[in-house]
């Protein structure tokens, strides 16, 4: 036990603080189409170049500088355009920057590890805990050319981060490197064009609270009506008062559209983002705001009506719902998904089998639902695993993140608490304690399921490893079966029971006198009489 390593405590996951809902633009014009993309080009262009402009400040960013540049973009939009371009360009390097630190550590865990198997022999055999050496002469001496590569390629990430620069490539880097491939892409170069325009629009608005309906640039009316706030230069193509531009689609939200309606009809702040999906030839409007973060509840209080373990995998999460001792209860539940596809099938496939866990958990009463808090940044990278790609490929095809991150907003709406928990050895020792003990002639326990018994115990405070099953002969009722994680007022529990008075068998009372006789025939014969035998009264009690 000495190598184990420590066990992170469990925790509650902190509820979303944002919500986001969408719905189509039907029924625009082509007139309507027109103006959206002019805007969305001109309002691209000025993002394109603020993006630019700080990228090319780097560390030395300051106050002053974000004021320079919005007095410079409101010239060609307006002051609440130029906000919102400024604040995406802020948020676009934050993310750039902490994709960038993510990047220094991937390299260094890559360096590290070519560095720990060129020093071993070739051939060497590995540990759980550590690669060996490599296999053949031949592979030792390319992973020695690579960890050149890797060792140039880290001090050039270093040398940018120390100094501030980051690499952004707005409508995505992956679309622009399609431009060289396209017949990988599956796109031809019209199509490419147009989507990269896309991609590179700019039609975000920020809301701000005490306004009219919540916005000033993007307008929608309780009623659903959309007006926008034409930019400067495009002021001509106004068709209201105030330089504004009211598109003939109406719009509705199905999802919290009685939230969203609330907000807006008390000028509460709501921004706006319209987005056009090249693939189908649809127009979209998405509505966020932020809302107050829900109190948390206390990890006990969570767990006064028992947990249920989620074990992720592959292909489904593995469920089993456990008493608040931490008893697995009932069958165990799979809520298989497919992650093949586009990006919104994925999606899909994740939410719809949340929602299969949600409506189980709310039928059970169950108030609690226990997770891993799992990470695998460092785990999926060449280096570490070297030959396995098929493994590689599994776990990097593992939505972790996001999972979690999409549980929580929709267990937030529930009323149920999302627990992380460490996911250190709960599939070895889930497997090792409670899978055989759970299979039985009609039920096969899994792996996944038995360690999301121990993802939910672990959640709950208890250890994995069940106790040891008395001898028989001490065992309850001398052949009778024995809880093993029961509260000390319950029947049947370890250790001595409490003295209950009163009968333990399904006999009558101890004070009911009961004589069981045989009496001699009342017929009067030369036969001797029978002899009469009375039974004793039994003593239950004593």
């Amino acid at each position: 036990m000495g190598g184990l390593r420590e066990l992170v405590v469990p925790f509650v996951v902190t509820g979303p603080s944002g919500v986001a809902v969408r719905t189509r633009l039907k029924g625009l014009t082509p007139g309507d189409e027109g103006v959206l993309r002019l805007v969305g080009a001109h309002l691209g262009s000025l993002a394109s170049r603020d993006l630019k402009a700080r990228c090319m400040d780097g560390l030395e960013h300051s106050a002053g500088s974000w004021a320079a540049r919005k007095r410079e973009l409101t010239g060609g939009s307006s002051s609440r355009w130029a906000g919102s371009i400024t604040k995406a360009t802020h948020d676009q390097w934050a993310l750039a920057r902490r994709g960038q630190a993510a990047h220094v550590k991937s390299l260094e865990a890559g360096v590290a590890t070519i560095r720990h198997r060129l020093s071993l022999p070739v051939g060497a055999k590995g540990t759980k805990a550590a690669p060996g050496g490599y296999r053949s002469r031949r592979e030792w001496h390319a992973k020695a050319r690579r960890l050149r590569v890797l060792e140039d390629r880290l001090e050039k990430v270093r040398a940018d981060h120390a100094a501030g620069v980051v690499r952004v490539v707005r409508g995505g880097k992956r679309l622009a490197r399609a431009r060289h491939n396209l017949a990988d892409a599956g796109l031809t170069a019209a199509e490419w064009r147009r989507r990269w325009e896309t991609e590179r629009w700019f039609l975000t608005a920020d809301g701000e609270s005490g306004k009219r309906f919540g916005n000033e640039t993007i307008r929608i009316t309780p009623e659903g009506e959309v007006s926008i706030k034409l930019p400067a230069p495009l002021a001509y193509l106004a068709n209201a008062a105030h330089g504004r531009y009211v598109l003939v689609a109406q719009v509705s939200f199905a999802h919290r559209g009685s939230e969203w309606a609330d907000r807006v009809a008390a000028n509460r702040a709501v921004a706006y983002r319209i987005h056009h999906d090249t693939g189908r030839d649809r127009w979209y409007v998405t509505a966020s705001w932020q809302i107050a973060a829900a109190p948390t509840v206390p990890l006990e209080a969570a767990l006064a009506h028992g947990v249920i373990g989620v074990d992720m995998n592959a292909d489904h999460l593995a469920a089993w719902r456990l008493d608040t001792h931490g008893n697995p209860i009932g069958n165990p539940r799979r809520l298989f998904y497919i992650l093949t596809g586009s990006a919104p099938h994925r999606d899909a496939q994740v939410r719809h089998a949340l929602t299969r866990l949600l409506h189980w958990a709310r039928s059970c009463g169950v108030k609690a639902i226990a997770v891993e808090d799992l990470d695998f940044q460092a785990e999926k990278t060449r280096e570490k695993h070297g030959r396995r790609r098929r493994f590689r490929q599994l776990i990097s095809g593992m939505p972790t993140g996001r999972l979690r991150a999409r549980l929580t907003s929709m267990a937030d709406a529930t009323g149920i608490t999302i627990i992380a928990v460490d996911p250190a050895y709960t599939s070895r020792w889930g497997a090792q304690h409670w899978q055989k003990p759970l299979t039985h002639t009609t039920r096969k326990t899994s792996r996944h399921d038995a360690a999301s018994i121990a993802i939910g115990r672990r959640a709950q405070g208890h250890p994995i490893r069940r106790r040891t099953t008395p001898p028989r002969a001490h065992q309850s009722d001398v052949h009778g079966h024995r809880t093993v994680q029961a509260d000390p007022g319950t029947l049947g529990r370890e250790e001595t029971r409490p003295r209950i008075p009163g009968p333990r068998t399904r006999c009558a009372p101890p004070d009911a006198e009961r004589t069981r006789a045989t009496s001699a025939s009342k017929t009067v014969r030369d036969a001797p009489v029978a002899q009469v035998w009375v039974q004793n009264s039994l003593l239950l009690t004593e």
